[in-house]
Parts: structure tokens; sequence; C-alpha cells
């Protein structure tokens, strides 16, 4: 048999039929069908697009505009969004160089076109096609999208570019060139609801538009690309980039010179910005703060809240804003006549803890005291102020600025008026669901537009201490864990040494961790932050609600040195109430359309921040601060029988007074201080969380348990830890009657109670020396706190002298610093143990 390989077989060709040619007839028939088609089509087209363009008629009511429509919770109008902000000009009223730029930047072919420009077009779609996205509109294009924003729509279509050059072609047949510009200048719209050159060029640079020079018409030309992406007042690096392209534009087509234009690109961009007025209804920081998110939503989307008719469904609860508003107005208004008097004479005055004794008192010059010991903070202040630096820029040297502003009454008066304005801030947000409920910026939105809840950065004081103890508690430390209350000395990563002090001493007995917080004992709350270790408690504040504001880390972060936002904190405070669920803040519930659709519906982000166990015995040595810390003073004033826990806070020097109250179903927070953190209240007393921004919580509080906007049954968990011992419990009963602002306990002519001893000691790393050995005064104002609080005013730890410092608590201690006090008791025939 041969061994040799086989070829392979070879397959048999298959032949196809050969394909006919296409014959010259059957090709002309097809031509014949295009060239007859292709044209039918496209005229069928472009008539359904015609009919579908607004004709020449419609150009009279062009300026119809449905504005967007913000409403409550339960559906009563919070805002509507209109732009009221518009003031028409003619031509001759423009700066020829903002004419002149905007034509060399937006279409430099203007007055060669007929409305289209189709080489441009056909460069804008070879440039998008090679990744370089190029508009190809024109003015008259630009301008009938701008009048006719619903009938061509905003969407990156063909039918939009289309419906877009149709109407452009019959503006150009019915207006002239001049009409055109007048019309798109008078109808471009420049965000804050304001409209048309004029009111922009009032509005950024504090003049008219006829006044314009080149930098400040490059800057608004600019930002025609995208008004808020090229906004110079919140996206100013991005606005003076776009300025530069706009100045090289107008260099290229010989509007300025190549040098000039080079030299006013290395200038700042020279905002005058003055936000118009306008009427945002109830809750106006809140709508502003809304009607800011909705703007941004709706350009991501080609929407125009002002002319497309939104209807914006928010979270806020009507009844509980307007609570929110009154307790707020009217406890500010009592606070500022307290801080007006108190600085009105040398030394402070022996009154009462109520409103009327202070009302009574105020015949004296507010803050004449004030005044007269700080004429260099005066002078700094004058030196700060706007009016000082337009002197100083028209060429008058700073010493002479500065006297004539000093001899000026009015702008003096202004000035100081400001300066000691008493400001407050306050939001309320439900824990089950992140919903925001209540919203108050300021005392007053047409003096004071800067929104205290979201804007304002400022240090939380002791507010910031349940996250410590959080982080103790997830790090698996008991609540009854015990450290000894005495003089602590940290040092810190750069050599330094902190030494965190209390405004009521050491009693240099052992306290339990519980007690820590609700005594609030910053040195017990700096060996906890030893022992825990400051990222984990950085860590845990984030992953609680504190996301935007910088935690420094270093130990005194655990006594609230980092500034934060009220919103920050309640939303971290709602974070606990919820057992250790974050939620994302929610402020909009759902968007609908003009007709009614829903375009889109919110629901909160949702993470585990720490363990609901946790969360359980926070909240509940977190009672213990109302029950017998430093929140029941407030719990007793207002009758907040249910269910609560919270925390005060008060920085340094009286600068920030915090109170955060948390219930089942809703957790509110204030602050109350001056914006200028120079000015502080001056007592001790009225400087304290507790005695200021506690009254606007409880009073708030007390009014939606009056109405039952919130279950007095509903509560918290219990700890799973029983009590060494039982805590006293309030009456079940709501406060009656109206009280007067500040809560009048004790009543008129009696003095204050002694402060709570409940705040910060120093910020700064050195700190502070310890508290001197206390003698018989000290002894003495002890034994009346004891008397007081024994009578339902709130507890505080006893005080005895402290021991000397210690970087490690001993183990197994206790201090004998209670001794003194209890003899002097002991020997009170009234006393009863």
């Amino acid at each position: 048999m041969s061994t040799a390989p086989r070829a392979p077989r070879e397959r048999p060709i298959e032949r196809r039929p050969a394909r006919r040619p296409t014959s010259p007839r059957r090709l002309r028939r097809w031509l014949l069908a295009l060239a007859i088609g292709l044209p039918v089509l496209l005229c069928a087209y472009l008539a359904v697009m015609a009919a579908a363009t607004p004709g020449t008629a419609a150009l009279r009511s062009a300026h119809a505009e449905r504005p967007s429509v913000l409403l409550s919770a339960d559906g009563q109008t919070l805002a509507t969004l209109r732009r009221t902000t518009r003031e028409p000009v003619t031509l001759d009223r423009v700066s020829p160089v903002l004419v002149r730029a905007l034509i060399a930047t937006e279409d430099h072919r203007f007055h060669e076109h007929g409305g289209v420009d189709l080489l441009r077009s056909v460069s804008a779609v070879l440039h998008t096609a090679l990744g370089d996205p190029q508009g190809g509109s024109t003015l008259t294009q630009q301008l009938a999208r701008n009048l006719f924003p619903e009938d061509i729509g905003r969407s990156r279509s063909l039918n939009r570019k289309v419906k877009e050059m149709i109407a452009a072609r019959r503006i150009e047949g019915v207006l002239s060139k001049q009409q055109i510009l007048e019309s798109y200048l008078n109808n471009v719209p420049f965000l804050y609801g304001v409209v048309g050159i004029e009111m922009a060029a009032r509005t950024y640079f504090g003049k008219s538009a006829a006044t314009l020079d080149a930098l400040e018409s490059a800057t608004l030309v600019g930002m025609l690309k995208g008004t808020y992406y090229y906004n110079p007042v919140i996206h100013p690096e991005r606005a003076l980039a776009r300025r530069n392209v706009v100045l090289s534009q107008m260099a290229r087509h010989g509007v300025l010179a190549e040098d000039e234009a080079r030299a006013l690109a290395a200038r700042p961009l020279g905002l005058q910005f003055t936000r118009p007025s306008e009427d945002l209804g109830s809750a106006p920081h809140f709508a502003a703060h809304v009607r800011k998110w909705l703007v941004e939503w709706a350009e991501l989307r080609g929407l125009d809240p002002y002319r497309d008719g939104l209807v914006v469904q928010t979270t806020l609860d009507a009844g509980m804003q307007a609570a929110a508003e009154q307790a707020l107005s009217e406890q500010t208004d009592a606070l500022q006549q307290v801080a007006a008097v108190e600085w009105s004479r040398p030394r402070l005055p022996a009154l009462s803890s109520s409103a009327a004794a202070y009302r009574a008192a105020g015949k004296a010059e507010p803050f004449a005291h004030f005044w007269r010991q700080g004429q260099a903070l005066q002078a700094a202040f004058i030196r700060e102020s706007a009016e000082f630096r337009k002197r100083v820029a028209a060429g008058t040297s700073e010493a002479e600025a500065l006297a004539a502003l000093q001899a000026d009454d009015t702008f003096l008066a202004r000035l100081r008026e400001e300066k000691t304005r008493l400001e407050a801030g306050f939001v309320a947000i439900d824990p089950r669901s992140g919903e925001v409920k209540a919203w108050v910026g300021s005392r007053d939105f047409a003096r004071d537009q800067f929104d205290h809840v979201v804007q304002a950065q400022r240090q939380p004081g002791s507010t910031f201490k349940p996250f410590v103890y959080a982080a103790a508690l997830e790090n698996g430390i008991e609540p009854y864990r015990h450290y000894l209350d005495a003089p602590v000395e940290l040092r810190q990563a750069d050599g330094s040494v902190w030494r965190p002090t209390d405004m009521s001493g050491s009693s240099g007995r052992e306290m339990s961790l519980r007690e820590g917080l609700v005594y609030s004992k910053n040195t017990i709350t700096a060996q906890v932050m030893q022992e825990v270790g400051v990222p984990d408690v950085a860590a845990l504040a984030r992953a609680a609600g504190v996301r935007e504001s910088r935690l420094d880390p270093v130990p005194s972060l655990a006594l609230g040195t980092s500034p934060v936002t009220l919103l920050e904190m309640v939303n971290a405070y709602a974070t606990i109430a919820a057992q250790g669920d974050w939620r994302e803040p929610v402020f909009v519930r759902r968007v609908t359309d003009a007709r009614g659709e829903v375009l889109a519906e919110f629901a909160p982000r949702s993470e585990r921040a720490f363990s609901s166990e946790s969360a359980v015995e926070l909240i509940d040595m977190m009672r213990g601060v109302m029950r017998e810390g430093t929140g029941a003073g407030v719990r007793n004033r207002f009758g907040l029988s249910a269910d609560f826990a919270g925390k005060t806070g008060t920085t340094q020097n009286n600068t920030d007074g915090w109170f955060i109250l948390m219930h089942p179903q809703l957790v509110g927070g204030a602050w109350v201080g001056f914006n200028d953190q120079r000015v502080t209240m001056r007592s001790d007393y009225w400087g304290q969380g507790a005695h200021n921004a506690a009254l606007v919580v409880g009073d708030f509080f007390r009014s939606l348990l009056k109405r039952k906007a919130i279950d007095a049954g509903a509560s918290f968990p219990p700890s799973r830890y029983p009590p060494p011992s039982a805590l006293p419990e309030l009456p079940g009963e709501e406060a009656s009657g109206t009280a007067d602002p500040l809560m009048e306990v004790p009543p008129d002519g009696a003095p204050p109670p002694p402060p709570e001893p409940e705040e910060e000691g120093p910020a700064g790393p050195e700190g502070s020396p310890s508290a001197p050995l206390p003698g018989a005064a000290e002894l003495e104002r002890t034994v009346r706190s004891l008397r007081q609080d024994m009578t339902g005013n709130g507890a505080s730890p006893p005080a005895a002298p402290p021991p000397a410092a210690a970087t490690v608590p001993p183990a197994g201690t206790r201090g004998a610093g209670a001794g003194a006090v209890l003899d002097v008791l002991r020997q009170d025939p009234g006393f009863e143990p």
C-alpha cells in the first residue's frame, strides 16, 4: 500500500449566473425618481416645520412668559419665579463697544447674511464631527430661540435647527438689523431673574449699559455661551478665561488692537455685583436655595424656569415654617435688646433673665460702651467697608478717607447698626425621610440675604461633642466607663500642648462617659477623643452629615473648633435620630411641567453612618442633656414633655450660640450670633447657646406640641444599659398661656441663674491656664447652683478644687471634692438630702 500523501480533492467551482448590467433606461428612471422625490420630500418636511414655527405675527406676543411656581408640601404657594428685573433700552443707550464685542464673538458676518449663515453652519458641523463642538447659530437664530423657546425647543436636534432657521428668516423679513440687535440685547437672560443688557450691567457692574467699557462688555458677552457655567459671581475663574476669549475675538475682528487686548486680559474682572431685589414669598431663603438648584437643574435639561411654567413641589411644611419664623423673630428681637442694654454701659446691669427687665432698661444708648471702648475696632470696620475702598480707588489717601468717614455721622450710624445686628438661622429636618420642613436663613431677608443655614460656616462648639461620644460607643466604650475629671494636657503633632478647661473647673472625681456628655465636660471629652483618635471622630462626623465643611484633624476638633454650617449639623443630628441612618437632605419632591406631566421625582440617598446600637445609646445620653444637663432649662421653660434629646453649644468669648433638639419625628436646630465674629454677646449667661439659640428651638417645638404637629407620645428606643439611679421626670403638661420671649424664669427682680458648666475652653493649641483654685465665693456659687438644680432648674456636677494636671487619669481613683459642698448644704436647715 502506497504511503505517499494524497493530493487534496478539488471542489467543483460553483458558477453563478452573471448579473445583467443595469440598463441605461432603468438607471435614468431611478435618477428621475430621486430628482423628483427628494425635493418633494424636502419641501413637505420644510412645510411641516414651517407650519410648526411661529409666524411674524407672533412677534407681538413673544415676550409672554409662564413663571415657575414653588409649592409647599401641602400645596400652598411659597414663591413665584418670574423675571421682574427687565428694563428695555434702545440701541443708542447701549455701549457701542459691547455691540461690537457681541458681533465679533457671536456672529461676525451678522450684517452680511439674511438670518442664516450657511458657511458658519457647515463649519460648525465639520468642527463638531472632528471632536470640537461649535455652535452655528447666528444672532438672529439665537433671538428666535429666546423669543419662541416652546415652539422651537432647546434640544439638540435637526427639527429644532430647521425651525430656528425658518424663524430667523422670518424675523429678518420684518425687522432691520438694528432692530434685531436691540431685541436680542433686551431679551437675553443673565441669571438672578435678570433679563436684558441694561439690568445685567446694573447687576454685575453697578452701572448703565451705555457706560460699559471693553472689559465689562467682554465679561457680559462671554456669559452668553452659558450663563450659569460662566457666571462671574459663582465661577470667577471660568468667567475670566471666557472674557479673555472674547477679548481675543475682539482683537481678531478689529474691535481692539492686539496690544490693548493683551493688556486688558491681565486685569481682574472688577465686578460690582448687586443682587436685584425680588419677592421670594413666605420662605425667602429656602426659595432662593431651591431656585438656585432649579436654575442649574433646568439648564442641563434645556428648560427655563422663568418661562416654562414649571411646578416645583417642595418638602417645606407651611405650618412649621410659620412657627419657625415667629419663634426666631420674637426671641431674637428680645435677645437684640439684651445685647444692646448689656453693651450700653461700662458695667453689666444686674437684671433678671426676663425680656421685660431689659426692655424697661432700654433707654440707654444701645451699644454705647461697646463703641467707646472699641475705637480701634471701629476704624478696622471702616477700612473694610465698600465706601472706604471707593474713596481710596478714586485717589483719596487712606488716612484722608478714614478721617472723612469717621466724621460722617450718617455713615457711622449705618455701619454701627449693621455690625451690631444680631443674626440667627434655623432649620428642621424629618429624620425619617431627610425632608427639610422649615428653613429660616436670617432675621429679615430684606436686610440680610446671607443664608445662615447653608452659607454661614461657624464653630459649632459643644454641639460637635456627640460625634466624639458616638465614635467612643462604636469603639466598644460603654456609657458608664469612668474617666477622671481633672486637668488634661494633650501633646499635638507639632509639639504644642493643648490644655482644655471648663467654665466650672474640674471636680476631681470620676465621671462616666455618659456624664461627660450630659454635663458637656471638656476634660472628659478631650480624654475620650485621645482614646478614640481624631481620624475616627472626623470620619464619623462626615458619615453622619458634616460632608461639605473642612474638619481640621486636631484634638481640639472634639470641642467644635472647625467651622461648619447649620444645615450640616442638623442633618448629622437627624442621622443620630434615625438611629445611624444618614439621609441626604431633600428639599424638592417633584417637578412637573405646565401641562402637569411629571418631569422628575426625588428621594434621598441613604447610607449607614454608624450602628443603630451606638445611636440608641447616644440618644439616651443626649436625653440626659435635656433632663439633667445643659438643656434642662429650656425643657422646663417651654414645657417640652415629650421624648427629646439634644445638645447646646457655645464658642469662645460667647461668639456663637447653638442648640439642636431631636424628636423621633423632627430634628430642629438654631444658631445665634453676629455676622462679624469680633462682635459678641457680652455676658456669659446670655452668650451661651442654652440661653439664646435654645430659646428659638424651644419656642418652635412648644408651638408644634401645642398644635399636635408632632406626636407627643412618640419615643426613641430605650437604652440597654440601666441607669445607676432614676432621673426625675417632668410633669406631662404643656406650658399654658403665651410666654414672654426669654421666658421669665426666675421672676423679675431675681438674679439670673449661674451659667451652666457647659462650654468650651480655648480653641487654640496652647489653650489657657487651668482654672484657679476655688475660694469661698466659688463654693457659694456651687452651693447656690445645686440648690437651684434641686428645685428643677437643671442639675450641675459638684465642683471642687481641681487636682494637678494629668495626661492619663489614674485608674480606679475617685475625688473627694464634693465633701466641702455637702458640708455647707448640711448646715442649711432647709436642706433635705
